[in-house]
Formats: C-alpha cells, sequence, structure tokens
C-alpha cells in the first residue's frame, strides 16, 4: 500500500535546525583547558549539529538534500549557535540544557527521518533505520571533527536506543493508519522521554568487556609481559 504524500514543514524542519545549532554550540561552549574552542570553531560545530541530521537524511534517501534548498537552514543554523554561544554565558547548569535539548533535536530528526523514509516508500525496517542515522549523524559528526570517542559507540545514556525506539513507535504507529503528522509527534515524545530519563537515572546498555571479560582474561594469559627492570 503506497503511503500518503508527507512533506516536512520548513518551519518544522527550521526548528530541528534551530535547537541543534543551539545545543551544538552550548555543548562546545563547555569546553575548557586544551579543547577550547574560539567563536568560529563553536559556530561550527552549532552549525555541524544543526545541519547534520537533514543532509544524512536525505543522502540516504537519495533525493537532494533539503538543507541546501533553501537559504534558511544555513542562515538559522548559524544564528543559533551565535545565540547557543551567548546562552553559555547566562545559564550556570548548562549541562541540563544541553540534555534537554539533546532529547528532542534527536527525536525531531529521528521522527523526520523515518517519516520522509515512509513517505517515499520504503519498508519499516529500513524507514527507521534512516531516521536513526539522522537522529544520531550530527552528533558522530561532531564527535569526529572534535576527536573524541563516538558516542553512541561507548557506554552511555541510550543515545541511539532512545532514538530508535522512537522511530520504531513511530513506524509502527503509521503502519495501523495514524497519521504521519500524530506518528512523528508520539516518535519525538518517546526519544525525548526515554533520552532523559536514561540521563536522570543513569541507564546505558551493558558494557562489551564485562560480557567477554572471562574470555579476553583466558586469552591474555599468554602474552608475555615485558617488565623495564627485567
Amino acid at each position: 500500500m503506497d503511503q500518503p504524500e508527507f512533506v516536512i514543514p520548513l518551519w518544522a524542519d527550521l526548528t530541528a535546525v534551530g535547537l541543534g545549532g543551539v545545543q551544538g554550540a552550548l555543548f562546545a561552549s563547555g569546553f575548557r583547558g586544551q579543547r577550547r574552542l574560539d567563536l568560529l570553531g563553536v559556530a561550527i560545530i552549532g552549525i555541524l549539529i544543526g545541519m547534520g541530521g537533514g543532509l544524512i537524511r536525505d543522502l540516504l534517501l537519495g533525493v537532494p538534500p533539503a538543507t541546501l534548498q533553501s537559504n534558511w537552514y544555513l542562515l538559522v543554523a548559524t544564528g543559533a549557535a551565535l545565540v547557543g554561544m551567548l546562552l553559555a554565558g547566562v545559564f550556570q547548569r548548562v549541562n541540563r540544557v544541553i540534555v534537554v535539548l539533546d532529547a528532542f533535536v534527536i527525536g525531531m530528526f529521528g521522527a523526520f527521518g523515518t517519516s520522509k523514509a515512509l513517505a517515499l516508500g520504503l519498508p519499516m525496517v529500513p524507514a527507521v533505520f534512516v531516521g536513526v542515522c539522522a537522529a544520531v549523524g550530527g552528533g558522530v559528526l561532531r564527535d569526529a571533527l572534535m576527536g573524541l570517542p563516538i558516542a553512541i559507540m561507548h557506554v552511555g545514556s541510550l543515545y541511539a536506543v532512545a532514538a530508535a525506539a522512537g522511530c520504531f513507535v513511530l513506524a509502527t504507529a503509521a503502519a495501523f493508519g495514524l497519521p504521519l503528522v500524530g506518528a512523528a509527534i508520539t516518535g519525538i515524545a518517546v526519544t525525548a522521554v526515554i533520552r532523559i530519563l536514561a540521563v536522570v537515572f543513569d541507564l546505558s546498555l551493558p558494557e562489551q568487556r564485562m560480557l567477554y571479560r572471562r574470555k579476553v582474561a583466558a586469552e591474555t594469559r599468554a602474552i608475555p609481559v615485558i617488565r623495564p627492570d627485567a
């Protein structure tokens, strides 16, 4: 059955870009010591977070990137990054702001990616995959650019899991006949709630080395240890 036509409203896409720009700038502004960034560096990170998810989404779908089809995307991302730099000096507890913004940015990019994929006729599982990639893509680009460990590859607060859950709920709701707009709102809410609760209660997936500790220990016993005083 063909999916109904769905077009992401420009204001909604720009809202996600703007929130991503603010969140990225707040994240970058929080660095101290050797990792301090100048104004340009903070702005670049904000723009990357704001526009990265949409770029990855459209590249995966094989359609012209929406973020390059209008002047507003880059303007909003840049302006939001500048606002984020200003807010970084105002809020005393930036981390809480970052977490909340991050949760909604993940939810919005995931929902928009999955909705657009479904509207283009992709099956449910690939559509969820596209949504998750769009949700976490900006963060992956940010970490790679800054030389940080890729957040979704390490023990953390259910970053990608929250996105996957929201995208799956969206796709399931759409499969049962709920309009994509309503399904997208539901998916955003699910992602944001899971992400925020995971941070508040410090929830994460099991650490890989805990699952294979015995095997690794058995293998490393055979490796000779070279002591400097030998």
